[in-house]
């Protein structure tokens, strides 16, 4: 049976959830806004899990992490980004998921790329993903992984650096940035927030 520590999420309470940020479609699967939904298929490919589609509005994929550990359950809200609050809210009460066991998975411009920063609460920073889950489930006190896709470069306007590809310098090293922000999913779930911060916030 897997270890759990002080501060680790509570699989007493329901399942975790792992929401993945990111915009439907192959337009958008290799942008840098899609850098959530590629941590969570990483996590899924993982476990050997399939995707289904869920009545609430998503993608969701299954699992219990190790042997006997807590159920898990991935998401990819079918919604464009500014609207995932309502598939988040809505998975949340079919699988009876309090905000303490909600993790989302997004990117970050404030964070350098092939970074990660862990928090739980805080503001939004402009994030229009988060800020449709904190109003549509009422709290801003949920745990959020932030993978770090670096400022846009010259006068370019983020809106148009986040729905763009990853470079090709930073796609020789994007497969272990995705790794890395997973690895740190399993921690927050197994080992809590403050040992998983002291982890991955260190330069890989």
């Amino acid at each position: 049976m897997t270890t759990r520590t002080v501060g680790a999420l509570d699989p007493t309470t329901g399942p975790v959830l792992v929401v993945g940020l990111g915009n439907p479609g192959d337009r958008y699967a290799a942008t840098r806004h899609n850098i959530g939904h590629m941590v969570v298929n990483e996590l899924a490919d993982r476990n050997s899990e399939r995707w289904t589609t869920h009545k609430a509005g998503a993608a969701v994929a299954e699992f219990r992490l190790g042997i006997g550990g807590p159920k898990v359950v991935l998401a990819k809200p079918a919604t464009y980004m500014n609207l995932s609050g309502k598939p988040v809210a809505a998975l949340m009460k079919f699988f009876n998921v309090g905000p303490e066991n909600l993790i989302v998975v997004h990117d970050e411009l404030d964070v350098d790329y092939d970074m990660l920063r862990l928090k739980r609460g805080g503001g939004e920073g402009g994030h229009n993903g988060l800020k449709s889950i904190s109003q549509a489930i009422g709290t801003k006190d949920y745990l959020r992984v932030r993978a770090g896709i670096g400022r846009p470069p010259g006068r370019m306007a983020p809106a148009d650096y986040v729905l763009r590809p990853f470079s090709s310098t930073e796609q020789q090293t994007l497969a272990l940035h995705i790794g890395r922000a997973a690895d740190a999913v399993e921690s927050l779930i197994e080992r809590g927030l403050a040992i998983t911060q002291n982890q991955f916030h260190q330069k890989p």
